[in-house]
């Protein structure tokens, strides 16, 4: 007996090729973006302080956040020893943001604040991954007094990655030279712009709207699976100013 094909229709085809890509979907893992989250920061509201003050301000003709270190904390830091300073956390993180991946932009300026001591190079940055206790979190700085320093050691330490507390500067420097540190041309109270892109255990840091990294990190600290908050960060003795930050987490799928 002769068996005869019956072609099927081509809804039918279709709804089996959707259910198929559907499945395969679930099955294959990736990363989708979330709608982006803008924060002006031309106000203190949605800011949870952490050892800092900050207050509106304006630096070249444009509106951000001017944040220092609170006079509590200017107290606290005097009686700590050098290690200690380098740990204490100055922070100030952004209400309702949880980021594990994706990518953060600012931009941001620092410059000594006035009777800050000689190591003081105006750092400035953005932390992520922020756990509730405050002080356990990765992030990304400038020295933007190295940037153009007239010593070629200091402009290689223009930038810095760092994890909170286990994994501060003096530590990773010492047990990892010039692998978490890079240079960048930066400059005191100038507006510099940053990209931070988070996969992962991978991050990248983009300065100036760069196409190429100024510093990759392949092995951040908090892991592949770390999440937490987003901050604008500031050490001992520096003048921050921050705008524009934008949020746009990946979430898996």
């Amino acid at each position: 007996m002769r068996r005869f094909h019956i072609p099927q229709p081509r809804s039918a085809i279709k709804c089996t090729l959707l259910t198929v890509a559907i499945i395969v979907g679930l099955l294959v893992p990736g990363t989708v973006a979330r709608q982006p989250r803008d924060y002006p920061l031309e106000s203190t509201a949605g800011l949870r302080l952490h050892n800092v003050a900050a207050k509106p301000a304006t630096l070249q003709g444009k509106k951000g956040l001017q944040i220092t270190a609170s006079e509590e904390a200017q107290r606290k830091l005097q009686a700590m020893t050098p290690d200690e300073q380098a740990r204490f956390p100055q922070l100030a993180s952004i209400d309702g943001v949880e980021f594990a991946n994706g990518v953060i932009e600012a931009e941001i300026a620092g410059a000594p604040a006035p009777g800050a001591g000689e190591g003081a190079r105006g750092f400035v940055g953005i932390a992520f991954r922020l756990q509730n206790d405050a002080v356990t979190y990765d992030a990304f700085y400038l020295r933007p007094t190295n940037g153009r320093a007239e010593d070629q050691e200091r402009r290689n330490h223009a930038v810095q990655y760092i994890s909170h507390p286990e994994w501060p500067w003096f530590r990773l420097r010492k047990e990892n030279p010039s692998k978490y540190e890079s240079y960048v041309d930066v400059m005191p109270d100038v507006w510099t712009k940053l990209k931070i892109d988070v996969r992962g255990e991978r991050a990248r840091l983009y300065v100036h709207g760069q196409e190429q990294p100024t510093l990759i990190v392949n092995d951040l600290k908090t892991g592949a699976q770390g999440k937490g908050a987003v901050a604008l960060w500031l050490d001992r003795g520096t003048v921050a100013h921050f705008r524009s930050l934008r949020v746009e987490p990946l979430s898996s799928k």
